[in-house]
């Protein structure tokens, strides 16, 4: 990040590396020593109604994390807490909210909860993060950790209709295809679009197409990624699809050719996108703002594209007959 407050990506020269340390805490039953996952942090309380979820609809990791909370059913039990689509290098901020503050934690950027746990904090201020409401301090902030957790360990409070997002016939496959589908397509979008050099960029453009075109084809006579059922599996690689053309095909330079022209990929995306707990958490225009003004380093102008059309999304997708 730049003294000047203004986030810097690029790096010229080098390859983009995704800073993976984050706070390992963990929120299971009983405060219990988890099987899976890390372990070196503090282990805090399943609890309704103590714990808020930050986190901004413009954001693919944060994203990913409202729509399993909505679709475990556990509105009622983790509030959400959403800061605006547009940030400075300090924070995220919530200027979405009346008087530009929190309504629970009171605080106008995520940095104060950072701050009050660990007050010499120098990381980046990230979403999503769970926030304890009665003392304000950060709990977490490791994404991929607290879904999982909302799903395993948060199982009390789902409602009785919750989709089994972690099926245990399909997680030995289902945890390669996720590694997978994070390395070369979730942080492979941001590896093209802030790479610091030619080779950089190449390799990376590369990478991400191999990805796509195998996804293509997974997902050309199957209805999900697993199958006929949506997992966890589908919300990670989902979120990334939705910001494709309206974001990374442009912005990032990831424009061999646009979601909308993969025929199983862009009916699977659709799929996804009319099926409740998934399209409902998009704003375009909170991502397009979030991408194109944060970002000065790759759109020093700060001009918001108009396009693309969001309707297409909500046209019929004629996936029914694959399960």
């Amino acid at each position: 990040m730049s003294d000047d407050q203004t986030p810097t990506y690029v790096e010229k020269g080098k390859e983009f590396q995704r800073d993976t340390t984050y706070v390992s805490d963990r929120i299971t039953r009983d405060a219990r020593t988890p099987e899976h996952g890390p372990t070196d942090g503090r282990m805090w309380p399943v609890e309704a109604g103590r714990y808020r979820l930050v986190a901004a609809k413009a954001c693919p990791w944060a994203n990913r994390a409202i729509i399993v909370r909505g679709l475990l059913g556990l509105e009622d039990v983790v509030s959400l807490g959403m800061p605006g689509p547009t940030h400075d290098a300090r924070s995220w901020t919530f200027d979405l909210d009346p008087g530009g503050k929190d309504p629970v934690l009171g605080i106008e950027r995520l940095q104060e909860a950072y701050l009050a746990r660990f007050p010499d904090y120098e990381r980046g201020i990230t979403v999503p993060a769970m926030v304890e409401e009665s003392s304000g301090e950060l709990v977490t902030n490791d994404f991929p950790w607290i879904t999982h957790d909302l799903f395993h360990e948060w199982r009390d409070f789902h409602r009785a209709d919750a989709p089994d997002l972690w099926p245990a016939e399909v997680r030995e496959e289902m945890e390669e295809v996720m590694q997978r589908v994070f390395t070369e397509v979730n942080n492979g979008v941001y590896r093209c679009g802030f790479a610091g050099s030619q080779e950089a960029y190449d390799e990376a453009y590369q990478r991400l197409w191999t990805a796509l075109d195998w996804l293509e084809e997974r997902l050309t006579d199957r209805r999900y990624l697993m199958g006929s059922a949506i997992t966890e599996a589908d919300v990670r690689l989902f979120t990334t699809l939705a910001r494709f053309d309206a974001v990374y095909h442009g912005h990032f330079k990831c424009n061999r050719n646009k979601l909308t022209e993969m025929p199983a990929l862009w009916g699977y995306a659709r799929d996804l996108f009319q099926t409740p707990g998934f399209g409902e958490t998009i704003d375009f225009d909170q991502i397009k703002a979030h991408y194109y003004v944060v970002h000065t380093d790759i759109n020093p102008s700060g001009i918001v594209p108009a396009g693309p059309d969001p309707a297409v999304w909500h046209t019929p997708h004629g996936r029914e007959s694959l399960g």
